[in-house]
Parts: structure tokens; C-alpha cells; sequence
């Protein structure tokens, strides 16, 4: 046997030697990517078939960040989900809708608005949602706690003609129409009465509230509807000018008093209607005028035998220079008889000088009020 440090003899080969003498081994090299390939296929293989075991985990649950009409349900389950929808939905349904116009109050009933949710259905569109996308796209908001921020319409049903019933029964039932600034007579004079403010309901506005909070059963249940401010056509600002004229007849002072533009212009004194023969009290206006009137004697007893005549102007004329109807029969006329006047002693008309009536008459104007106390 040859050592390293032998000398070799003549041809000798080691290579030779090496390759026909030495026992044959047969080399083995290791493979990198076939192995990793196939770690990483089965690692995907787990992955996948764990991704699908906790998708199906969550089948019948709603994602979280989903609501219907603003009530929470994400993170239950349908069954949950529904009770939840039940008690926060369905169940404020039930309570009347007030409408707030001042101090009145007014109900709408859920069963006289028809009003109704589908619950089931709402819970089924959640969870349709919440399993909306593909699969990876689930399972890693689901584990990354992702809220997917949706709210679902409640889609309240209800009678929208009974909602416009229920509004128009409020508009009417509030109506206070606008109040014109007015005179009130008295024996003493005229008073002025302000004008008010009226109100009227927005009806269109109202249903929209209605309907608003009808679909939307979280809101509060108190509707105060807009109002429209009706304003008068008369104020005390214009009043005046709507009574250029008014005469205020006072039958116990036996004063008549004439107002411009609801000032006192001039006091006159006057005679009334004997007893018997009162003038007739109460608001009237000047129905007729006439200058030099004739006398139309009423047909009754205490005119004698001048009863139904007609007397024309003249002497035998007790109605002079100007004649002012006012009430059936009763007027105000001038007279020559100045020693009744301050008296109770006409047949029911008002007697006045005739330079006063003269005055009178040109001042007033037909239909200008006559306010008899």
C-alpha cells in the first residue's frame, strides 16, 4: 500500500486509481425551490381553508359600522339584530306624533298614520351587505375590526293621505286670521282698537315633517311646524285714513259729536226722539242726503191726518235745509225750532240748527258711520 509519502511508481494514475479502484458513492444535492414551493402551498392551502372556516364562522353575523335608521346593529347576530330593530325601530313607531302649534297640541296615532316597518327585511339587507365583496376581503376586515360605515334606510311605510288629512285638520284647526286695527264707539267718543298679527300653518312644510320623522323613528316625536305671519290690512298706523268721517250721537247729553280722520273736529247740540219715540241707538251710516228735503210723513197715528203725505219744502216743511238718513225713518235735519234743541222732543230723528246741519252736511259723505248711544 502507497503511502502520501511513498514514491509512485512509473504510470501510476491517482485519478485512474480513484476512478477504478474506489468504491463508488453517489452524490446528493439539496433542492431549494422545489421545497420552498411547496411549503408555501400548503401554508396557502391553510391559510385559504382557515379563511373560509371563519368567513362561514360569520355567516349569519352583521359586520360592525352597519345601521339601520341610526340604530347600531353591527357585531350581532340576525337574531339579535332583529330584537335590537324590534325594540329601537318598531316599537317608537308606536307612539303618537305631536304637533306643537302655540299652546295647542295635536296627535297623530301610528295606527290612524298606518304606519309600519319591515323588520325582517331591514335585518336581511344588513347582513346582505355585511357579506357583500369576496371572501379575503371579508375575513380581513373582520379581523382587522375594519366598520364599514353603512346605514340602511328604515323604509317606514305609511298612509301619506292620512299624513295630509291629519296636517290639513291642523291648519284649519290653527288658522287665527289676521285681526284689522278698528274703531269702538262709545257715548264718550271713539277708541281705537290695534290690529293683531294673524298666523297661518305651513301646510306643505308640516307634511314634510311628518314624513320626515315618520321614516325616521329615532327622532324626537314633538313637531313644531313653521308659521306664516298673516299681517292687517288696516293698522293704527293707516286707521284714520279709513275713516275720513264719524259722527258719535250721545241721546242722554243730547251732543252730537262729529271726528275727522278720528279727531274731535266739532260738538253740536241736539234734540232726540220724545219718550214714546226714542231714537233708535245702535252703529248705522248715512244711507241718503238730500238739500231742501220734502217731508215724507210716516204713515202712523201720531202724524194725523198728514199721515203718508209727502209736505214740500217750505213753512209747513219741518225738515230744514238738509236731511241725512240714517235709520229707516230717523234722520238728522235742521230745524227752525231752536227751544227743542238740548230736548227729548223729536218723532225719533235729530234735530239740529240749521246752521249747524248746513255745517254738518258738508263734511260728511254717504256711508259715513253714525254711532247712536
Amino acid at each position: 500500500m502507497l503511502d502520501a509519502d511513498s514514491p509512485k511508481p512509473p504510470g501510476y494514475n491517482a485519478q485512474r486509481l480513484r476512478g477504478q479502484d474506489a468504491p463508488r458513492r453517489r452524490s446528493w444535492r439539496w433542492q431549494p425551490l422545489p421545497a420552498l414551493l411547496g411549503a408555501l402551498i400548503a401554508g396557502l392551502v391553510l391559510l385559504a381553508v382557515a379563511a373560509v372556516l371563519y368567513d362561514h364562522s360569520r355567516r349569519n353575523t352583521i359586520s360592525p359600522g352597519v345601521r339601520v335608521g341610526g340604530v347600531d346593529i353591527g357585531g350581532l347576530s340576525v337574531s339579535a339584530a332583529r330584537q335590537r330593530l324590534q325594540e329601537q325601530l318598531a316599537a317608537p313607531l308606536e307612539r303618537s306624533l305631536v304637533v306643537r302649534v302655540g299652546h295647542q297640541h295635536f296627535a297623530l296615532s301610528a295606527r290612524r298614520a298606518g304606519v309600519g316597518v319591515a323588520v325582517n327585511q331591514l335585518t336581511q339587507q344588513a347582513l346582505t351587505d355585511s357579506r357583500g365583496g369576496w371572501i379575503l376581503g371579508r375575513v380581513i376586515d373582520g379581523l382587522t375590526g375594519r366598520r364599514l360605515n353603512v346605514d340602511i334606510p328604515p323604509a317606514v311605510t305609511y298612509s301619506a293621505s292620512a299624513v295630509r288629512r291629519f296636517a290639513l285638520d291642523v291648519a284649519v284647526r290653527t288658522h287665527h286670521s289676521a285681526r284689522d286695527a278698528s274703531v269702538q264707539p262709545s257715548a264718550s267718543g271713539l277708541q281705537r282698537v290695534p290690529s293683531h298679527l294673524g298666523i297661518e300653518v305651513q301646510t306643505s312644510a308640516l307634511i314634510g315633517q311628518i314624513e320626515q320623522s315618520l321614516q325616521h323613528p329615532t327622532d324626537p316625536r314633538v313637531i313644531v311646524p313653521p308659521l306664516k305671519r298673516l299681517r292687517p290690512k288696516v293698522t293704527l298706523a293707516n286707521l284714520a285714513s279709513h275713516y275720513p268721517a264719524y259722527i258719535v250721537i250721545n241721546r242722554s247729553a243730547f251732543k252730537l259729536r262729529f271726528y275727522r280722520r278720528l279727531r274731535l273736529a266739532h260738538t253740536y247740540t241736539i234734540a232726540v226722539g220724545r219718550q214714546g219715540l226714542e231714537t233708535p241707538a245702535g252703529l248705522y251710516n248715512i244711507q241718503d242726503m238730500e238739500t231742501n228735503p220734502s217731508w215724507h210723513v210716516p204713515n202712523s197715528s201720531w202724524a194725523g191726518s198728514l199721515a203718508g203725505t209727502t209736505v214740500p219744502p217750505g213753512p209747513a216743511d219741518p225738515i230744514k235745509a238738509r236731511w241725512m238718513g240714517v235709520s229707516g225713518g230717523a234722520g238728522i235735519h235742521g230745524t227752525d225750532v231752536l227751544g227743542s234743541l238740548g230736548t227729548a222732543a223729536s218723532h225719533g230723528c235729530i234735530r239740529m240748527s240749521i246752521p249747524d246741519v248746513i255745517q254738518l252736511y258738508s263734511q260728511v259723505r254717504l256711508h259715513t258711520p253714525v254711532f247712536i248711544a
